[in-house]
């Protein structure tokens, strides 16, 4: 279980809600400020990670340190580009950008531009900011020093294609020692993919990456699944209430997300009705409530896992060793059951 892994953290918040409690009592003027989560955002922006940045930046007990862009919903240019809209949108261009990979470690890889070709619906805007503000250092080389500098205390989010961590791991075999929890989205735990027939878009664009990462990196790590978001879908009703809000941020989000929203409520195959429930699925958002609220699930399967490379109907699939047969140290923890009023509710405030 996540939470179990996240046990340290839970007890010393409870240890600082004491000492706050404490100085209360003896009518100390002074009352400790909560520590802010420190986040590093590793994106392929894409209209569902601007979601899913726009929670993370609404969210009072959340810093991110900094996004680092990867090839994946569009070129890692627009990516680069679409992070920077994002950020103004919501008044937080200070937060440093980085440009990583732009292609697989080895194949070519496929994309079905389910959010537009520019990767935020293809919604024009001549005022966004230019790639003149994106940090000369790479992404790869700015995610080892942004945790190197602070060592178990960075949690590190992930939601597209997972080539720059992969790259990481390889420049610097000690860098997932120093992460203190990391949130990845993509893969499937039933073998239904949205790309091919039997793996989810991050994985399967990067194959390899997604195995070297699930391999080599032994910090607690939580997956939010393809088919685990489909289940936990948001009604419409509710998508409507949140992107009619009075706000900048409600409209350039319902903007963005026309296209991608028209293909949704299409009828659901009656196979497919299985896993995918009618409504507002956006996968990356649900991982990063994980990184800013991991009580936003309730349950989880813990167990090794790998990623399948090899199989012509089953490469990129993730793979849950629920026997424990390959005999893996490292377990992850894979999202099952989500607490929907408290995700709600992070979507809501996020779009105020």
């Amino acid at each position: 279980m996540f939470l179990r892994l996240m046990r340290p953290v839970l007890c010393s918040w409870k240890a600082g809600g004491s000492r706050w409690r404490l100085a209360c009592l003896r009518g100390s003027k002074t009352v400790p400020a909560m520590e802010k989560k420190l986040l590093l955002v590793d994106v392929d922006a894409g209209v569902d990670d601007a979601a899913a940045l726009m929670i993370a930046l609404a969210a009072p007990n959340v810093e991110i340190l900094g996004i680092t862009c990867c090839f994946g919903n569009t070129e890692v240019e627009n990516v680069c580009k679409n992070v920077l809209r994002v950020l103004k949108k919501c008044h937080h261009l200070q937060i440093p950008v980085y440009q990583g990979a732009s292609s697989p470690l080895l194949n070519t890889m496929k994309n079905d531009y389910f959010y537009g070709t520019d990767g935020l619906g293809d919604v024009p805007d001549a005022e966004a900011p230019g790639l003149d503000r994106v940090q000369h250092e790479h992404a790869v080389a700015a995610m080892i020093r942004i945790i190197s500098e602070r060592p178990n205390q960075v949690t590190l989010v992930a939601t597209g294609p997972l080539t720059n961590l992969a790259l990481a791991v390889k420049m610097d075999p000690k860098f997932p020692k120093k992460i203190k929890n990391m949130s990845i989205m993509g893969g499937n735990m039933y073998s239904r993919g949205n790309i091919d027939i039997c793996a989810e878009f991050n994985f399967a664009a990067d194959p390899e990456a997604a195995y070297i990462v699930l391999n080599e990196y032994t910090c607690p790590t939580f997956i939010t699944t393809w088919e685990f978001a489909c289940l936990h879908a948001v009604p419409w009703e509710f998508y409507e209430k949140c992107t009619s809000q009075d706000s900048e941020k409600a409209r350039f989000l319902k903007e963005i997300y026309a296209v991608t929203t028209e293909i949704q409520k299409r009828p659901i195959p009656k196979l497919r009705a299985l896993y995918r429930k009618p409504g507002f699925v956006s996968c990356d958002s649900i991982a990063m409530a994980i990184a800013v609220d991991q009580n936003v699930v309730t349950e989880s399967i813990f167990c090794p896992v790998s990623v399948e490379l090899t199989g012509s109907h089953t490469r990129g699939m993730l793979v849950l060793d629920m026997d424990d047969a390959l005999k893996k140290e490292n377990k992850v923890s894979i999202a099952k059951e989500l607490d929907m009023e408290k995700f709600k509710s992070l979507l809501l405030g996020a779009l105020k």
